[in-house]
């Protein structure tokens, strides 16, 4: 059982249980991971409700609002603070008004992200906000293969709430050598990718740093997965299970290099090969 003090506050809570282990019964307690309504509100106008732990709240709020698209740069937020009560926590950004009337344009439903991203989309014309394409690579810049499967590697033992409840997503940050150095957990993993995002942005990670490293997730790649990476202007994107078909053309449409079931020594190529050492497409 991990200890508490291992936890971050927040993360995690005990509740009673009992069961069978081994064919044995037992009763006693365990580690739940906490998940919350979190709102998110834009210049006082309330604009998201996830279901989120309630760590790292302000990496994600403007993660989320990159992400988005919501704003352009870490600069446009002026201020973030979060409110606890009974009921959830809300966190209210403070963004530039030029932003703001460019939300009003295209405001939303978004309740209920972790389960899809989706899921409140008022027209087709919505789901895919227009991104530029990445980059081509750099000739003879191409990640090793043994970068990705270093990451996927480094992160459980990072995970403190996945290692306490098994109920929580991670993504992280990664140099070209495959090390982690930026890694966020949530029960969603739209949210944990956003907490990444706005961590990164936080630190400082500029756009030449991102183009030579990668995230990793510990999750299936889906659409949304793919369009948040590209929105970070990350050129690589490793997921430990599968890839959808959406998120597989998007991700060849917009130049963004896709490997999924990245375990051990296998990996998946779906799209951007080229920059995989080795890697081709269908290889």
């Amino acid at each position: 059982m991990t200890d508490a003090v291992l936890l971050p506050e927040g993360g995690a809570a005990q509740r009673p249980v009992h069961g069978a282990r081994g064919g044995s019964a037992f009763a006693g307690t365990d580690w739940l991971a906490e998940e919350r309504p979190v709102a998110l509100e834009f210049n006082g106008i309330s604009h998201a409700v996830m279901l989120a732990t309630p760590l790292d709240l302000e990496d994600f709020a403007l993660g989320f609002a990159l992400s988005e698209g919501i704003v352009d740069a870490p600069a446009d937020v002026r201020g973030i603070e979060a409110r606890h009560d009974a009921r959830g926590t809300t966190v209210s950004l403070e963004i530039a008004a030029r932003c703001m009337a460019r939300l009003k344009e295209r405001r939303r439903s978004l309740a209920g992200r972790t389960g899809c991203g989706l899921c409140g989309t008022e027209s087709l014309e919505q789901v895919e906000r227009a991104l530029p394409p990445l980059p081509a690579p750099d000739a003879g810049a191409a990640l090793a293969r043994a970068a990705l499967r270093r990451a996927m590697q480094e992160l459980p033992a990072l995970q403190a709430l996945q290692q306490a409840t098994g109920a929580v997503h991670a993504a992280g940050w990664c140099g070209p050598d495959g090390a982690v150095r930026l890694m966020r957990e949530d029960v969603g993993r739209h949210n944990a990718l956003d907490k990444l995002i706005g961590a990164m942005a936080a630190s400082g990670i500029g756009e030449s740093e991102r183009a030579r490293g990668f995230i990793a997730v510990t999750s299936r790649a889906s659409f949304e997965m793919v369009h948040k990476v590209v929105a970070a202007r990350v050129p690589v994107l490793a997921a430990v299970s599968a890839a959808t078909t959406l998120a597989a053309d998007l991700a060849q449409r917009l130049g963004l290099s896709l490997a999924g079931f990245v375990r051990h020594d296998n990996l998946v190529i779906y799209a951007g090969g080229e920059r995989l050492a080795g890697g081709h497409h269908g290889s």
